[in-house]
């Protein structure tokens, strides 16, 4: 029994011996304990990767502390996320002429680890580059690091769906989130604890090692048995994006889906929010934001698998469950905010509304995934994949709004946005089918 195999019965609690598969066929079947494993060990590299060299605290400390503009670091984000998902409707018609898809998954990570790389070289290069033009280098590199993580977004999602079985999903993204979320975790706690040295030369080393965590994953995610799948039907360019927007008029459950997704989106975008809340105006001091960062890794940690597991069983009401956790975290915050400002700066309150923020965040990431997967069928996953996400890509562009409305009317004002923003989704969530009966 190989380490894979083994890694499979451990936490499904299955005999690999006596597979049976509800939404695969038996050659797939077969082959899904091993393939399980490789899941996990791929997809825990890739989230290993990020929580080195994460956009919102690590790239943006590092871009800070090497002299770039500000302009710079407040495109890290919105780049990062709106080319990873406006893409995906072309895609998903080249996706679908391929019979082994596999291949689109290794591409992805191997250049969302060059791009990765190219941060870690630049941070140790920097002399050598104006503060301008390290800005413009660095919005280069994370455009081409979102184009990759589309290619293995939307190619993810349909080779886990030909290789694990329905009920199962969940939980390979649930434990691959949960062994990243430790790694990032100790490292949140050395550099708050000085144990790790806040410097340009050891953040880019660290950086560094973020991407060849993409490396390794594209090797590992290469060896994946998998099934060729149809390769008809398939269209491109213009006819592609026509088509599948039709899919919104005439797929009343993607549809909901979609409305769900677009409005828990107040749970990825409050948290640059609470930061500015707890008054630190030390924008390159990371070791100030490390009680942040541990929140975040540790709602992570003892979330992630649990969340993968009750998705499996209704990724319907995990998304309704991380709807009101997104809807209480954001209406205390915006309370405080509101009416007493004055207990939330040096207080610990903001990190442990974070900490809730962030498990309900794991909770929306992992429900909306698992649903999108288990309502498609083997020949549409793709297609569903890249409309919702090319959708929330586009709504996403939109998200400087929040900032303007912050500046005018104050950051309370914007967290109450969210919070009727997350209310609306639990409604929204409620209409969901509960497509793990089908």
């Amino acid at each position: 029994m190989s380490a894979y195999t083994r890694l499979h019965a451990l936490l499904v609690d299955d005999d690999p011996m006596a597979q049976v598969c509800r939404d695969l066929p038996e050659s797939a079947c077969r082959a899904q304990p091993r393939n399980y494993g490789v899941h996990i060990v791929s997809l825990g590299l890739t989230k290993v990767g990020e929580g080195l060299a994460d956009p919102k605290l690590v790239l943006a400390w590092l871009l800070d502390a090497i002299g770039t503009p500000t302009w710079a670091l407040g495109l890290l984000v919105p780049v990062r996320e709106s080319l990873a998902m406006l893409p995906q409707l072309a895609i998903s018609a080249r996706i679908r002429q391929l019979a082994i898809r596999k291949t689109v998954y290794v591409f992805g990570c191997l250049v969302q680890g060059a791009a990765i790389i190219g941060f870690g070289f630049m941070g140790w290069l920097a002399q050598m580059f104006s503060g301008t033009v390290a800005g413009i280098v660095a919005v280069l590199l994370i455009a081409v690091f979102a184009l990759g993580r589309s290619l293995s977004s939307i190619s993810h999602k349909d080779v886990l769906g030909k290789t694990v079985d329905r009920g199962r999903r969940g939980s390979v993204s649930g434990t691959a989130g949960t062994v990243a979320a430790l790694v990032t975790l100790l490292l949140a706690l050395a550099y708050s604890m000085g144990w790790i040295a806040l410097t340009v030369p050891v953040v880019s080393g660290m950086v560094a090692l973020g991407g060849l965590c993409w490396l390794l994953a594209a090797f590992v995610f290469g060896s994946i048995r998998e099934e060729p799948g149809a390769t008809e039907g398939g269209i491109d360019g213009l006819a592609a994006v026509i088509a599948q927007l039709g899919l919104l008029r005439s797929n009343a459950p993607l549809r909901r889906l979609i409305v769900t997704r677009a409005l828990l989106l107040s749970s990825a975008l409050a948290p640059p929010f609470y930061i500015a809340l707890s008054g630190d105006s030390t924008v390159s001091g990371l070791g100030t934001l490390g009680p942040f960062m541990i929140a975040s890794a540790s709602a992570s940690l003892v979330s992630a698998y649990v969340w993968g597991r009750l998705a499996d069983r209704s990724s319907r009401r995990v998304l309704m469950l991380a709807a009101t956790l997104t809807a209480l975290a954001n209406a205390i915050a915006a309370f405080l905010a509101l009416a007493m400002p004055q207990l939330l700066g040096g207080s610990l309150l903001l990190p442990a509304l974070l900490f809730v923020l962030m498990i309900a965040h794991q909770g929306v990431r992992l429900g909306r995934s698992v649903h999108v997967v288990d309502m498609a069928d083997r020949d549409s996953r793709a297609t569903y994949t890249a409309l919702s996400n090319s959708v929330v890509g586009l709504i996403l562009l939109a998200g400087g709004i929040f900032g303007v409305i912050a500046q005018w009317l104050g950051i309370g004002a914007v967290l109450a946005i969210f919070t009727l923003m997350a209310a609306l989704a639990i409604r929204a969530a409620a209409g969901l089918d509960e497509v793990q009966d089908a």
